[in-house]
């Protein structure tokens, strides 16, 4: 296997047995295709009679939620890989493992996490996760600052953010939720139900400066290493422990666009709870946990963040008396409004979530639409007078009444 081409069952098998010391000698292989829904292959290897297994992901040169007339560069498996090994050494209890790459075939051989659950899956069943704020706070905390120039030396940094040059993805990011649901394009998909709402958006010149605002944050603001795509369908929960997968658009940019990213999901998941809770108390019960998670991934973040600055900075000038509350509180404020963001995109752009797509009954898929859509805007106008994450549950309370204020 030299020349790229995508693999197959059977070249997976082979590929699997040349990983030295993950299957027994004379083991005997299965393979299945698994895919991830939106740009790669990935293959499920399995020894039989015993629970040894790998995951190999491949990419593929186009996205395949569009298919060959959306090309795609290759070398996104090359930044997904790194951005794991990065993410490992930093977090290993909280990424997979990677066992053998090939840059050339663009394949990355990792750790099975087939004994998690896609947090995604797991929020719209109303599973409960109490340690998974404290996990991913930890996990944006150690990854945005170690890959900082506060916690990191600015030439190597310079150095590794070269490393990190990912043009087609973020494009993806840049067209996908800070241009389109805001204009005409044959990217957006929405229900006739709520086009009201997205001509709305259209018109909305107000909130269209505050989203010029943050992507030319994004487009510019070389501030870490990101994930990128930090979503609930990135993530690999189980009660007792998390798993950050699939960093393919990662790059160096705001820390508040990961954040807000993670935020923003959790919000999506709570603006569908009408439509999956069946009781007033299941609903209230829900709703009361999703946002005291979210609550507790910028608590989280933020107390890490605070203590790592304390003890490992590296820059000397951000020493300085007020420096480190002034930085993480623009970090707040780019949080809410990238969470802002990622929720309007969801419902009138693209690609959207199961957490609200798949309600069954219109009535109760529409109203989840237009609270995550009121929700959003508010985060994005107001994003920039936030000064605790208490504006934040202000904001996202007023919308769920219907109600966009200030605050």
């Amino acid at each position: 296997m030299s020349a790229y081409h995508p693999l197959n069952a059977d070249e997976a098998i082979q590929l699997a047995k040349s990983i030295p010391g993950r299957f027994p000698e004379h083991a005997e292989l299965e393979c299945r295709e698994i895919g991830d829904g939106n740009l790669n292959l990935v293959f499920h290897v399995t020894a039989k009679n015993t629970a040894d297994s790998i995951i190999i992901k491949q990419a593929v040169p186009y996205a395949k939620v569009v298919g060959e007339s959306w090309p795609l560069s290759l070398d996104r498996a090359r930044i997904e890989r790194l951005a794991l090994e990065t993410e490992y050494s930093l977090c290993p209890d909280l990424v997979p493992k990677v066992y053998g790459y090939s840059d050339e075939l663009a394949y990355t051989v990792m750790e099975d996490l087939s004994e998690y659950t896609i947090m995604r899956k797991g929020l719209i069943e109303g599973i409960a996760y109490p340690k998974f704020a404290e996990h991913i706070g930890r996990f944006l905390a150690r990854t945005l600052f170690y890959t900082s120039d506060l916690g990191m030396n600015q030439q190597k940094k310079k150095e590794l953010a070269g490393r990190f040059v990912n043009p087609d993805l973020c494009k993806i990011t840049e067209d996908l939720i800070f241009e389109d649901p805001y204009r005409e394009s044959a990217n957006n998909n929405y229900e006739r139900s709520i086009a009201d709402e997205a001509e709305a958006l259209r018109a909305d010149l107000p909130l269209h400066f505050e989203v010029a605002l943050l992507r030319h944050k994004f487009l510019t603001h070389a501030q870490a290493l990101l994930h990128g795509d930090l979503h609930t369908g990135s993530i690999f929960v189980t009660p007792e422990s998390t798993k950050v997968i699939d960093p393919e658009f990662a790059y160096f940019g705001p820390m508040g666009f990961d954040i807000g990213a993670v935020i923003g999901n959790l919000l999506l998941n709570y603006a569908a709870q009408p439509g999956w809770s069946g009781d007033e108390q299941t609903l209230a019960a829900r709703e009361a946990r999703l946002l005291e998670m979210a609550s507790g991934v910028w608590t989280h973040f933020e107390n890490n963040f605070r203590s790592l600055w304390n003890d490992d900075l590296l820059d000397e000038m951000s020493s300085t008396p007020g420096y480190q509350d002034h930085y993480v509180s623009q970090v707040l404020k780019d949080a809410a409004g990238f969470a802002g963001c990622k929720m309007i995109r969801r419902i009138v752009g693209l690609s959207h979530v199961a957490d609200i797509d798949t309600i069954a009954d219109d009535k109760a898929r529409e109203t989840a639409q237009r609270k995550a859509l009121a929700i959003g805007k508010n985060l994005v106008r107001h994003h920039r007078s936030i000064k605790s994450f208490e504006d934040i549950l202000t904001l996202i309370k007023q919308a769920s009444k219907g109600n966009e204020v200030s605050i």
